[in-house]
C-alpha cells in the first residue's frame, strides 16, 4: 500500500546489544503485558497479536543475543493531531521491518517488529478472525511488547530517553519505534543509514 502523502521528519537511532537471558530477566513481564494485551481490540484478531501458537519461552530462550534498536521520530511541523502518527511512523516503520527480515535472512534468529496495526493487509482484513492462515508469514511479526517485555523501562534504562505520550490529542515532539533481532549469530550490525541491502 502507497502513502500518497508523507510528513517530513528527522530520525536519531541508537542500537543496544546484551545477552538475551539478561534481557528476559530484567524487562519481561509476561503476565503483566499479556492482560494489557487482552485489553486491546486487536487481541486475538491479527496475526501479529497474541495469543501465538508457539511457546514464547522456549522460543527466547533459544538465542543468545538481543540487538535492540530505538528510533526517535521528530515531526517537522508542530501541533500534528495524534491521529496523524501512524502516517508519520510509516516510512521509519517499513525501514525497520525491512531491516529485521534481512537480518533474519542473513543470520538466521529472529525478529520482533514494532507493535500496532499489521503494515501487509489492509485494515480490517486480517484473515485471523476467520480461523485462516496468515496471508504473510514471511512478513508478519510480533512486537516486543506483545512478548511481554517492558519498552518504558527498555528505553530509559538502555538507550537513556523517555518515551513520551500524547497531550491534549496532539503528536508529542518524538514518537518512538522500538524492535529487536535475537540471534546467535556473534555479532551483528544494524545499518543505521537505513540501506538494506541483500
Amino acid at each position: 500500500m502507497q502513502t500518497r502523502f508523507q510528513y517530513r521528519y528527522r530520525t536519531e537511532e541508537r542500537t543496544v546489544s546484551l545477552p538475551v537471558a539478561d534481557y528476559v530477566a530484567r524487562f519481561r513481564d509476561a503476565e503483566r503485558f499479556e492482560a494489557c494485551c487482552r485489553a486491546c481490540p486487536a487481541y486475538g484478531r491479527s496475526w501479529a497479536c497474541p495469543p501465538f501458537d508457539s511457546d514464547m519461552e522456549a522460543c527466547l530462550s533459544g538465542y543468545e543475543t538481543a540487538l535492540l534498536v530505538a528510533v526517535k521520530i521528530f515531526p517537522e511541523e508542530s501541533s500534528l493531531p495524534l491521529g496523524e502518527s501512524l502516517r508519520l511512523i510509516r516510512p521509519e516503520r517499513m525501514r525497520h521491518e525491512r531491516q529485521l527480515l534481512m537480518l533474519e535472512r542473513r543470520h538466521g534468529g529472529r525478529a520482533f517488529a514494532y507493535a500496532g496495526t499489521c503494515l501487509h493487509c489492509p485494515e480490517g482484513t486480517c484473515t485471523r478472525p476467520s480461523g485462516m492462515a496468515c496471508r504473510h508469514p514471511e512478513l508478519v511479526r510480533p512486537s516486543l511488547e506483545a512478548c511481554g517485555f517492558d519498552l518504558g523501562r527498555t528505553v530509559s534504562e538502555l538507550f537513556g530517553f523517555e518515551l513520551l505520550w500524547s497531550r491534549n490529542g496532539l503528536i508529542p515532539q518524538y514518537l518512538t519505534l522500538v524492535s529487536g533481532f535475537f540471534h546467535n549469530a556473534g555479532s551483528v550490525e544494524w545499518d543505521t543509514a537505513g540501506e538494506v541491502q541483500e
